[in-house]
């Protein structure tokens, strides 16, 4: 055997002795599995999001609503559905009444941008959301991840609403809606406001049902005759309304005081609840005082639109049985032009 033949034996012996004196097999003297970056990402990669975490350019204009699928998203009626980036957009530019507008996550600058700025300047909700719900909105259309709800009919300004019940010739009466998201709810109170001679309804922007063609099908056409308002803020418009000489009676079914034995007869709004949670802690807080509808069966609670239908009907009798709205607006003025104090027992002043 040569002598090169020699030295490549005893480095061939060499070699496979190391595992031996070491304990540590060959395999293992990589790093870790688990300390290895992901398949794909290199060090000059590691620096950069995971794709599922990277917002499209131009979404984070959108101040409102999650980046979530809607999953209770349901199919637009023909006569509500507007989809795509044109339509949209010039139903803003014209002033067509829109509930809400819905945009794809995945959406282009470009074609958001313009869309975003308009319904900013008109007060239309907007909300990003998964292109698999736009794709529930408007099945079978291509939306171009746009989609947005028509009203059924125009909401009305908030200060119009206010001169419209002052110019009733009788005690104002309002009802406000605190999240009442369920259409035939919304619908059924529209349709006992108009009846009982209400002056208005309002509802916030966010959390509510709001004038769809579901609405306009439950109020029996009621949605055609009595004005709907929505405001950004519920507890603000409260605060308003008290301002202005309304007492506000919130609907609250754990109230001590049951709305028979409370003084419904000057300018008055109504707050009712969500269902399952009624009033929101801030609304409950703001109000003048709470009533609740005596029950005396096994089920505690009325759906929220019977529930008003009962408040605003006691409010009627107690006119009724008072003299009418002459003597009514004497009885419920709050303190004159000054306001007046907070309340002490929980009644209005008679």
């Amino acid at each position: 055997m040569s002598r090169r033949d020699r030295g490549r034996g005893a480095a061939r012996a060499e070699a496979k002795g190391k595992p031996a004196k070491t304990g540590v097999s060959a395999k293992a003297t990589g790093p870790a599995k688990a300390n290895r970056p992901a398949k794909g990402n290199t060090p000059a990669q590691a620096d950069v999001p995971a794709k599922a975490d990277r917002r499209p350019p131009g979404l984070g204009m959108v101040p409102e609503g999650p980046q979530a699928p809607d999953e209770r998203a349901e199919a637009l009626s023909g006569e509500e559905l507007l989809a795509g980036k044109h339509p949209v957009l010039e139903a803003l530019r014209s002033g067509r009444p829109l509930n809400k507008i819905w945009v794809a996550s995945q959406a282009q600058r470009q074609a958001v941008q313009p869309i975003l700025e308009a319904a900013r300047e008109r007060g239309v909700v907007v909300q990003v959301t998964d292109r698999r719900a736009l794709d529930r909105l408007a099945p079978g259309v291509s939306h171009q991840g746009i989609v947005a709800q028509a009203a059924a009919a125009p909401y009305a300004e908030l200060e119009d609403l206010l001169e419209r019940a002052a110019r009733s010739g009788r005690p104002p009466l309002l009802v406000l809606l605190d999240e009442v998201e369920d259409p035939h709810n919304l619908g059924s109170v529209l349709r006992t406001a108009e009846c009982a001679g209400a002056s208005g309804v309002i509802v916030p922007k966010r959390r509510s049902a709001g004038l769809t063609a579901a609405v306009a099908k439950a109020s029996a056409g009621a949605v055609e005759h009595i004005p709907v308002a929505r405001v950004t803020n519920l507890a603000q418009t409260i605060g308003l309304l008290q301002s202005r000489g309304y007492w506000v009676a919130g609907a609250d079914a754990s109230a001590p005081q049951d709305v028979f034995a409370a003084d419904l007869t000057g300018p008055l709004a109504v707050v009712i609840g969500s269902e399952g949670k009624g009033l929101s802690r801030l609304v409950r807080e703001k109000c003048d005082f709470l009533v609740s509808v005596p029950m005396f069966g096994r089920i505690g609670s009325l759906n929220a639109s019977v529930a008003a239908a009962v408040i605003l009907y006691e409010a009627v009798r107690q006119r009724l049985a008072k003299g009418g709205a002459e003597d009514g607006a004497m009885r419920g003025a709050k303190g004159g032009a000054g306001g007046g104090g907070a309340l002490e027992d929980g009644h209005a002043p008679a």
